[in-house]
């Protein structure tokens, strides 16, 4: 990811609210051929020292079938982004585009039985205890998770680097930074959140 200085980000709880909000991102490898997978991600901080990313995939999936240990992999996640027109501008200019992004590139550990049992029920815990009737793992019975189990490819990615981008019109004067803000505020959710975005910054 090219990241110009003036966007770059060394912001580790930024990364974290990109990753726990963004987390339906893509596991990109280039053992064999380029491959991406989208896949739920986690970040695992119980040794906050020694944090990395945990995911699965279908052992169906080609990418399951050339990963190993040691292989090189990147997590790619895409934050808030949105359209900035550069009819906001008062002067002529280009559009653009206002994001922000994680790369994680990381070596690969396959999980082992117990870690993939732990990964999917961190996974289901987090997603199933908003839900009216929610079904934890534990209530599925064992035999049929084993079942299920089966068809996991479960890996853990340990971080070898880490780029935060956060670019949100830096590069702008003061009147069309504040103007973009107003225009923005006006349209959808992402963009109301890229508005929210670019007030913390200049604070």
């Amino acid at each position: 990811m090219f990241i110009p200085k003036l966007y770059k980000s060394e912001d580790y709880h930024l990364m974290r609210e990109i990753i726990k909000e963004n987390s339906f991102a893509l596991l990109i490898s280039s053992v064999d051929k380029i491959r991406a997978t989208h896949s739920m991600m986690m970040l695992n901080e119980d040794d906050p020292e020694n944090a990395y990313i945990e995911t699965h995939i279908s052992r169906a999936n080609p990418q399951a079938k050339t990963l190993q240990n040691g292989d090189e992999v990147l997590c790619d996640f895409l934050g808030a982004h949105t359209y900035i027109s550069s009819s906001w501008y008062d002067h002529i200019n280009v559009s653009t585009w206002n994001y922000e992004a994680v790369q994680i590139h990381g070596k690969v550990e396959v999980m082992d039985h117990d870690e993939l049992y732990a990964h999917l029920d961190k996974l289901t815990s987090k997603y199933e205890s908003f839900q009216q009737c929610p079904m934890m793992v534990k209530d599925m019975g064992n035999a049929f998770v084993e079942k299920e189990m089966k068809g996991a490819f479960g890996i853990k990615v340990i971080p070898t680097e880490i780029f935060i981008k956060q670019k949100l019109s830096q590069n702008r004067k003061e009147t069309d930074f504040n103007n973009i803000i107003s225009q923005l505020e006006q349209a959808d959710d992402n963009a109301r959140k890229i508005a929210e975005k670019m007030k913390q910054i200049k604070k």
